[in-house]
């Protein structure tokens, strides 16, 4: 389980979950929802799961990139 910005900088996983971003971000989970539905966190989806593609979240933290849908 990824809880912190440093260990998701050193996690070789593809993907963060919804619990591991807000984990990282202190906010709840459904917070995270709310903000890939409004376009502000990039995140993929397999049926009903979502995830967050861990390279592309680390990099609109650290502000290098804009959240594209």
């Amino acid at each position: 389980m990824i809880s912190t910005l440093e260990e998701a900088r050193r996690s070789p996983v593809a993907t963060l979950t919804l619990k591991e971003a807000g984990q990282i971000l202190g906010i709840n989970p459904r917070t995270v929802s709310g903000a890939i539905a409004a376009g502000e966190v990039p995140a993929v989806r397999f049926g009903r799961r979502v995830l967050i593609p861990r390279e592309r979240f680390i990099a609109m933290l650290d502000g290098r990139t804009a959240v594209t849908r």
